[in-house]
């Protein structure tokens, strides 16, 4: 292969690509090494390089060349929605046709499979967890694997469990790995991986396919400026946001830890005349997509996101990045910075931590590998069924919460001892060790992690320095641009006016609690006689809590308040006196007692308090003065039955938690009888909830007892 050729070919794709109409596009030297290796040596590559370094050219340029070479399409196995949507208008550019497989467009799954099959598609974009679709395994992942001319796995730290953002889907790719016929290169791409996620993605790789070939660069970002703007409270961080935001350059992201977070400071910005979006776990797809465009073209100031928005979002242009709170490591910290000044001189990259981020990653924390007794009973209660469970039949054997069982289960299923088959679940037989010392060592490097993310808050060294150790990038040096190496250059200050505003919006009180209204799946074979909807005549009511345990205003006073060492008492002032106001506003809400719309409640009869072993106090007093408040008598409490501290232990899933309740909790004859005579709905007072099982249970027992509609009122939800 003529060397000199091949790379005026490649310069020339990438002039297409980049829509350079002088045709003066050039592949620098690093990129053209991966180029080269792809196409004239057929290797195996992993590419560490940071942000916008151009991995996408390499690809689609090796693509191009491969394919007019008699290459079968590249597959692209990518976990990030808004990379493929850029890439999939990027690569149309160069003539380069790209469809996509995710959960976003199944209608079109069909038609994409026949287009790459006939050879009308040169790239298929994969989402990682069609890997590990049933179908997708059985009928579409061989044929690729037979006719795949490239294969490019993007984000690659997210093979290793070492890596921040370890993902089971991933590791699918050792069984395509395999099958891969002789000759196929590979390409793996990745911004952030330390040296131990570098080797085992390395190592890897060379699964059937010979030692691969590591490609890494610098990781530094010149054009980026770091600071840490340390402030009192989430109100200050707020009004901060609201007085500094118009001073960064450009558009650009706001990170907040959790969706609550997100919606808080989102609301607040728009009310100070500013045009954001908030881009969540929680918006729908179509909002996505518009948000995107917004950035994209500079409409909106900021995107105020979750890690929802993912790495791919591709703006070179993007001037800042501003974290509402500190994420628990400083690898990913640095991946999502990373999207600012890609195409810029200058880009503002600003930390402003917070005294709940801990507690924060505390409640998402729960996803170390399980304990080996409960995997053990997963794979007991697979052998001994003698047919495929789904998940929901397996939580009432395993008392795991649901999204913690499906990772167990992918993770088992790569290791052999389990396999995914239409209706669920079955075991293979085969033997399965549990590495406890492996799983003990990755929970220590998450706790490591986050030692360093408050090291870097507190740090008086280099801040580009710190973050490049983090990723053992060599050559790491003081970058002269950060605060610490420049003196600090945000300003702290907040008015008095808008900090007063912030406070205040944080202040608001209430959020809607939602009932459940169908029972978990197999119960009966817990000796619970619940299935399918819960009938409407013994549903609870749309409720209303406090505050959310995740957000920045409320939950910032009711974690502590709730925390599992907290004291009892009884309900503070403050506590009260907000709880009345969120009453208030319910009350003249278009379905509250006062509002007399279509559709609203009747007024409460009375008011009846949840036992509490744990706060008795807090939850005792809370009901009767919030019934002495609203002129409501005291009905009374529901009571423990013998058995009812079984359910105060931690349960994972719903089955197991309805189970435990279900047996828990009794009508006293004292408040059966004032039911009976109120004959209205009630208000059910509590101080938390989490699953919600606990007051569809109390709500069915109560309404069986006579009481209309049970309209819960508690402190706080957990998310």
């Amino acid at each position: 292969m003529d060397t000199v050729k091949l790379r005026a070919e490649a310069d020339a794709i990438l002039a297409e690509l980049v829509g350079d109409p002088t045709g003066s596009a050039r592949l620098r030297e690093d990129q053209w090494q991966a180029v080269a290796a792809l196409v004239e040596e057929r290797r195996r590559a992993l590419v560490v390089q940071r942000t916008g370094w151009g991995k996408s050219a390499v690809y689609f340029v090796a693509t191009a060349l491969l394919r007019r070479r008699g290459s079968g399409p590249t597959v692209i196995v990518s976990p990030l929605l808004a990379l493929m949507r850029n890439q999939v208008e990027s690569a149309a550019r160069a003539g380069i046709q790209a469809r996509t497989i995710n959960s976003a467009n199944p209608e079109e799954w069909e038609t994409v499979y026949g287009e790459v099959e006939r050879g009308e598609a040169d790239v298929l974009l994969v989402s990682p967890e069609r890997l590990n679709s049933v179908d997708f395994r059985e009928h579409v992942l061989p044929r690729l694997a037979a006719t795949t001319g490239l294969l490019v796995v993007d984000e690659a730290h997210c093979i290793s469990d070492w890596g921040h953002d370890f993902r089971p889907d991933y590791r699918r790719l050792r069984a395509m790995l395999a099958e891969l016929r002789p000759g196929v290169p590979v390409l793996a791409t990745t911004a952030t991986a330390n040296a131990r996620v570098t080797a085992d993605v390395a190592e890897q790789l060379g699964t059937g396919g010979g030692e691969a070939l590591v490609l890494r660069g610098p990781l530094e970002r010149e054009s980026l400026r770091l600071g840490v703007v340390r402030l009192p409270d989430a109100a200050h961080r707020l009004a901060w946001l609201a007085e500094h935001l118009q001073e960064l350059p450009g558009s650009g992201i706001i990170y907040a830890l959790t969706v609550a977070a997100a919606e808080e400071a989102t609301a607040f910005l728009r009310q100070r005349g500013f045009d954001v979006a908030s881009y969540t776990g929680r918006t729908e797809n179509a909002d996505r997509l518009q948000a995107e465009a917004d950035l994209q073209e500079n409409r909106v100031k900021a995107l105020v996101a979750t890690s929802a928005l993912g790495m791919g979002f591709d703006k070179p242009d993007l001037g800042f990045v501003v974290h509402l709170g500190s994420p628990s490591s400083p690898i990913a910290y640095y991946q999502q910075v990373g999207r600012a000044g890609r195409g810029v001189a200058h880009a503002d990259v600003l930390l402003l931590p917070g005294k709940e981020d801990e507690a924060i990653w505390r409640y998402f924390a729960d996803t170390a590998f399980p304990p080996e007794a409960q995997v053990r009973q997963t794979l007991t209660a697979l052998a001994e069924a003698g047919r495929p469970l789904s998940v929901p039949a397996l939580e009432t054997s395993v008392d795991l919460r649901r999204t913690r069982l499906e990772t167990m289960l992918k993770v088992l299923d790569v290791d052999g001892a389990v396999k995914r088959v239409k209706g669920g679940w079955i075991s293979t037989g085969e033997p399965w060790y549990y590495d406890a010392e492996r799983y003990a060592w990755v929970a220590k490097q998450r706790a490591a992690e986050q030692q360093a993310m408050r090291d870097y808050v507190s740090t008086s060294g280099c801040r580009m320095e710190f973050l490049r150790h983090q990723l053992d990038d060599e050559g790491a040096a003081p970058c002269g641009r950060c605060d610490n190496c420049a003196g600090a250059w945000a300003d702290s200050s907040v008015s008095t006016d808008t900090l007063t505003s912030a406070t205040q919006e944080l202040a608001r009180p209430g959020v809607e609690v939602e009932p459940r209204k169908m029972w978990p799946t197999g119960m009966p074979a817990l000796g619970v006689d619940l299935k399918g909807r819960i009938p409407a005549a013994e549903q609870c009511s749309t409720g209303r809590a406090l505050g959310r345990l995740s957000d920045i205003g409320w939950g910032n006073r009711l974690r502590p308040l709730l925390a599992e060492n907290a004291p009892d008492g009884p309900v503070p002032d403050d506590v009260l006196k907000a709880v009345v106001t969120v009453l208030a506003d319910w009350a003249r809400s278009p379905e509250g007692w006062a509002s007399d719309g279509p559709g609203s409640a009747a007024r409460p009869v009375g008011v009846v308090a949840m036992p509490s072993l744990r706060r008795p106090q807090l939850v005792a007093t809370l009901a009767e003065r919030v019934a002495a408040i609203g002129r409501l008598p005291f009905l009374g409490s529901l009571a423990y039955t013998a058995q009812g501290g079984e359910h105060t232990a931690r349960r994972s899933n719903s089955a197991r938690h309805l189970q435990a309740l279900s047996a828990a909790l009794t009508v006293p004859d004292e408040l059966a009888g004032a039911l009976g005579a109120a004959s209205g709905p009630v208000l059910l007072v509590d101080d938390f909830v989490d699953s919600g099982w606990t007051l569809a249970v109390s709500a069915r027992l109560l309404r069986r007892a006579g009481a209309g509609q049970v309209l819960p009122l508690v402190l706080a939800t957990a998310g």
